[in-house]
């Protein structure tokens, strides 16, 4: 654990001994903390300055969108929690390569665009709105909390061939699972977060359900998954996206790397060239599985 979330941390167990109920409202505010801010890595400066920019607005705050290649199919790319689109760099430069056109933004918060607070209705606002002026998207593809929101947008108003999970998770539970785990919350201070989870989502424990989890209700029939998780994954364990992947039976594949943890994974060959045979139709229903990559 980081210094300073160890320190964050400690000071919310220590608030626990006399209030649960503020340490729970501590440990929601960290919970949605974006800081601090990911600045484009060197190695993907050429593709995040190739990109053609544009802009949204996204609950009255300035969202920041990017788009490469000009093929007549699109994909949609949905970034993580304190992360950016130019994560993504690799994968942008193989789709493009193959003939699509791939969009993608800085969620608010986060990147170049800006706003002090989001959740997921901002990530799946901003794919409904880049659907009607780019869509219907080939794919959507979310790398963790991203892919969340790729599972909820699809399972929703923005449909689409096939949805992309890497190192991600089914529902927001799982979310909070780990974040209680690395901050070694008690029940109380827990459940004081869950409460509050639910009520800035504006939703109750079974419209959380229904909503955010993909595993127990499912992408729409025609949508096919693929799955990708490194088995070292410290930041989000595999447990949950395994039960996304076995609700999709026969029509997902999953891809396990090693060596690769939580981000590195976008870089992942084995990662990249099944994005591209996934898109292109040559992992048909009928090879739906598992690959392991070393």
């Amino acid at each position: 654990m980081p210094a300073l979330t160890d320190l964050i941390a400690r000071g919310i167990r220590g608030t626990a001994v006399v209030s649960p109920a503020l340490a729970g409202d501590l440990a929601y505010r960290a919970f949605f903390s974006t800081a601090p801010a990911m600045r484009v890595h060197p190695r993907d400066e050429a593709t995040h300055t190739a990109a053609c920019t544009g802009r949204l607005r996204v609950r009255d705050t300035d969202v920041v969108t990017y788009e490469w290649g000009a093929g007549d199919r699109t994909v949609l790319l949905l970034h993580g929690w304190r992360g950016r689109a130019s994560q993504f760099a690799p994968l942008v430069r193989e789709l493009v390569a193959e003939g699509l056109r791939v969009v993608a933004f800085d969620a608010p918060a986060h990147g170049s665009s800006g706003g002090r607070r989001t959740d997921v209705r901002d990530w799946v606002d901003a794919a409904e709105q880049l659907q009607a002026m780019h869509g219907p998207f080939a794919a959507l593809i979310g790398h963790s909390f991203g892919a969340l929101a790729a599972l909820t947008a699809a399972r929703t108003d923005v449909p689409t061939e096939t949805v992309v999970v890497i190192a991600g998770a089914a529902s927001p539970a799982a979310f909070v699972d780990e974040f209680a785990r690395e901050f070694r919350l008690g029940a109380p201070t827990r459940a004081r977060l869950e409460r509050r989870f639910r009520e800035r989502l504006g939703v109750d424990e079974e419209q959380l359900i229904r909503r955010y989890d993909a595993a127990l209700h499912p992408l729409p029939e025609p949508t096919a998954l693929l799955v990708a998780h490194d088995r070292g994954d410290r930041r989000m364990p595999d447990a949950d996206v395994l039960r996304l992947q076995a609700s999709h039976a026969g029509r997902s594949q999953l891809v396990r790397t090693e060596g690769f943890g939580h981000t590195r994974i976008l870089q992942a060959d084995a990662v990249l060239d099944a994005v591209v045979a996934a898109l292109q139709g040559t992992q048909s229903r009928a090879g739906a599985g598992q690959i392991d990559s070393a």
